[in-house]
């Protein structure tokens, strides 16, 4: 610590013979108050946002040359705007016509429709009953503030637990076929 402190000694602007006057810093700060200080030599000035699409302007160091004319207030390029509704985005792309697909071409491909659902039993209509009602019980019973007795909670983990135990059980597995005792390729 007494090394930086030596260093930041030397470095104070009394030790180095100028003198720093406090009072005459805060009186130029004072007198500046409210003035916008002047651009430094080279920077370009502020920009408006109607200026924004107008050209680069010279910097504020070199003088305009009078041999040129001045740029129009006009701005550079140009803008397409679209009516509402009309536009890139709502672009959509014709139907295809019987006439645009040539001999090759085998047309639009439809899918079937798919086998309707297997209809579920009883048992596993339960399971799934207890697995998602134990949960929503246990939610509503804290929501309408009802008071948590034994027999909810044991009805709510309960049946989750035992609806869900079902559910697994009840799971299908590949072992089922025997027809493929080596359980490798067959040529």
């Amino acid at each position: 610590m007494a090394e930086h402190d030596s260093d930041r000694e030397d470095r104070e602007p009394d030790e180095q013979g100028v003198p720093f006057d406090e009072a005459a810093a805060w009186e130029a700060i004072v007198a500046g108050y409210g003035e916008e200080p002047k651009d430094p030599p080279g920077a370009k000035p502020f920009k408006s946002v109607e200026d924004l699409a107008l050209l680069e302007p010279e910097t504020n160091s070199e003088e305009p040359k009078e041999d040129e004319k001045p740029a129009s207030a006009k701005p550079l390029g140009s803008s397409v705007a679209f009516a509402p509704g009309v536009g890139p985005r709502d672009y959509t792309a014709p139907e295809p016509a019987e006439e645009d697909f040539d001999e090759d071409d085998e047309g639009h491909f439809v899918p079937p429709e798919p086998p309707p659902l297997p209809a579920a039993d009883t048992t596993a209509k339960f399971a799934w009953l207890a697995v998602l009602g134990g949960p929503l019980l246990l939610l509503l019973a804290i929501l309408l503030r009802w008071d948590m007795t034994w027999w909810l909670a044991t009805i709510g983990i309960g049946g989750f637990l035992g609806g869900f135990a079902t559910l697994v059980m009840r799971m299908r597995t590949d072992e089922d076929e025997d027809d493929d005792p080596g359980r490798g390729a067959v040529v």
